[in-house]
């Protein structure tokens, strides 16, 4: 860890995208893209990981303002995000990827939800929040840069990279990210982000499972 300081913040995020790739490819069971997300930040990031939320309450309620960000377009017009700018060959299109033969599957849903509530916003937000802002600012000991230190191009880089990640989504990704980025400033606490973003999540995935809102599981 002395040598590879930020391996407890990228090795997690790393093998979960290596997971989503290789499901292009060969399909990855949701309970073992789960456990191997778990398994990869038991094993390098709970140092990284110490401490509590300082702003529990005002970190869901972002968590909830957030989820209200993302469906809303949506919500509001129908067709949003079949526009061109959303729905295309270079951002993907916004339509699931769960098959429907498992939307019903109730051990598929449990390692899904699993992944979006717990694995994935922890993963996330050590990578994102907890080095990559950093990492922009000093690329050579990020360590020592404070967690929520802020220069303008670390803030807009990470959003505009956060909202890419999310395909034809990138334009409620992009506000999500910068929220996030803002309550990490404002908090300098990593748990925070990691308590908002977990509740997005949440919220999220009651929405797509109650509501049948699949577009919003990629």
């Amino acid at each position: 860890m002395r040598r590879h300081p930020a391996l407890p913040y990228t090795l997690p995020f790393g093998v979960f995208i290596a997971l989503l790739t290789m499901n292009q490819v060969v399909p990855v069971p949701a309970w073992l893209r789960f456990f191997l997300s778990m398994a990869a930040i038991l094993a390098v990031s709970r140092p990284a990981l110490a401490g509590r939320p300082s702003r529990p309450l005002q970190s869901i309620l972002l968590g909830v303002a957030i989820f209200v960000i993302w469906v809303g377009p949506d919500f509001l017009f129908p067709n949003w995000h079949l526009f061109f700018l959303f729905d295309n060959g270079l951002v993907g299109h916004p339509f699931s990827n769960t098959a429907p033969v498992v939307q019903n599957d109730p051990i598929f849903l449990v390692f899904r939800i699993l992944t979006s509530v717990i694995a994935v916003p922890i993963l996330e937000e050590l990578f994102w929040r907890g080095w990559l802002m950093r990492y922009f600012i000093d690329s050579h000991q990020f360590q020592r840069v404070a967690l929520g230190a802020f220069t303008p191009f670390a803030f807009w880089a990470v959003a505009a990279l956060f909202a890419s990640e999310h395909g034809s989504f990138w334009d409620v990704g992009l506000i999500a990210g910068i929220l996030f980025n803002w309550w990490a400033i404002r908090t300098r606490n990593l748990w925070d982000c990691i308590l908002a973003h977990a509740v997005t999540n949440g919220v999220l995935a009651a929405y797509v499972v109650l509501g049948a809102h699949w577009q919003y599981w990629l």
